[in-house]
């Protein structure tokens, strides 16, 4: 078997070499959440750069973080030098407010040069202003700041709360899916039952995860976090928790556009800052600048967020220029509570109950 792999890492580094001699660009890569920039966008910059972005996605922080420490071993290991090389190694990575602390203690991250990206002063400063992680965004420059919430096919679901009890509805049984996300759906929970999202209360959380347990979970047909859009989009899901952008990639061009509601439920919920991050080892920092100061050129946020049906709550020159649906606003997430970095023992008592305690289906 030994053998049989040194063979393999043989050959890939004598055919990587030729396969990337065909396109001789600078290369960008980018690891981001499923649905997050608009093509159009992806293919400006490498057109007016002359580059080429190679696209990477996640579905939840948890994966994000695993799979990069699990790039960062590989290559630290023993073919290290290889995977240096010629494996997927990221300069751009979109996580989400409450793991720019964890990335930041392990070493991840590497400081941003502001004199390359002048278009920071589009920022809104209300946000900078609450940002704590990294108040002085040395390491982590926002992206967006947005929501979850929950999505209604008003045609299958004509009436119903604007509210997390809409998962109580046993006569939605199998047709409701929520967040395979363990920060929004048990932060759900929380702001239902009237507490913190960010609470550090044993008790708090317990009861949220019971309230998921015996409420929620038997009238879910999964929790799903990557393909809930697809499912709603093709009618085999009526609600679904999630964030709307995903779905309104799906939706956007379909009859069922027509029959979709999207609601931050009235008892509140999470909400969220992505940010955009520069890897330690990243290949490209210069270009990685140069994209993060592309995105926040006020035409280039206003396409993104356009595309998504989205506010342009990061980008204050943006809003003037946005056109079309917008799912929500500024204004609805007045409601809403900024999901928070949580200390390692807090974290391991949500990790428990979401990972060792919740159920589908009981």
């Amino acid at each position: 078997m030994k053998k049989i792999k040194f063979i393999f890492y043989v050959v890939l580094a004598a055919l990587v070499p030729v396969i990337m001699s065909c396109d001789s660009r600078e290369r960008l890569y980018i690891f981001n959440w499923t649905y997050y920039i608009p093509d159009s966008v992806i293919r400006q910059f490498e057109e007016e750069f002359n580059v080429r972005v190679v696209y990477d996605e996640f579905t939840s922080n948890e994966d994000m973080f695993a799979r990069l420490l699990t790039s960062q071993g590989q290559r630290e290991g023993l073919f290290g030098g290889l995977a240096r090389r010629f494996g997927r190694q990221f300069d751009l990575v979109f996580p989400s407010n409450d793991f720019i602390p964890l990335m930041m203690q392990s070493n991840m991250l590497q400081r941003f040069d502001h004199s390359l990206i002048p278009n920071l002063a589009n920022l809104c400063p209300v946000l900078v202003s609450r940002l704590t992680a990294d108040p002085a965004m040395n390491y982590a420059i926002p992206y967006f700041y947005g929501m979850g919430g929950v999505l209604v096919n008003t045609e299958r679901v004509p009436e119903f709360e604007k509210s997390w009890s809409i998962f109580e509805r046993e006569d939605l049984r199998g047709r409701m899916t929520m967040l395979d996300d363990l920060r929004e759906t048990i932060g759900g929970a929380l702001a239902y039952l009237g507490f913190s999202v960010n609470t550090d209360n044993p008790e708090e959380i317990i009861a949220a995860r019971d309230h998921i347990n015996t409420y929620w979970s038997p009238n879910l047909v999964r929790f799903d976090a990557d393909a809930f859009a697809k499912g709603f989009a093709n009618g085999e899901f009526w609600v679904v928790h999630g964030f709307p952008e995903s779905v309104f990639y799906e939706i956007n061009e379909l009859p069922i556009f027509e029959h979709t509601v999207f609601f931050l439920p009235e008892e509140g919920g999470p909400s969220f800052v992505d940010f955009m991050v520069l890897l330690r080892d990243a290949r490209n920092a210069e270009l990685a600048h140069k994209f993060v100061d592309f995105i926040h050129r006020p035409e280039i946020y206003a396409e993104f967020v356009t595309a998504f049906g989205l506010p342009a709550t990061a980008n204050v020159p943006a809003r003037e220029l946005t056109t079309g649906f917008m799912f929500y606003t500024s204004e609805d997430m007045l409601n809403s509570e900024l999901v928070r970095y949580l200390d390692p023992a807090t974290f391991d008592l949500y990790t428990d109950a979401w990972f060792n305690s919740i159920r589908i289906g009981q």
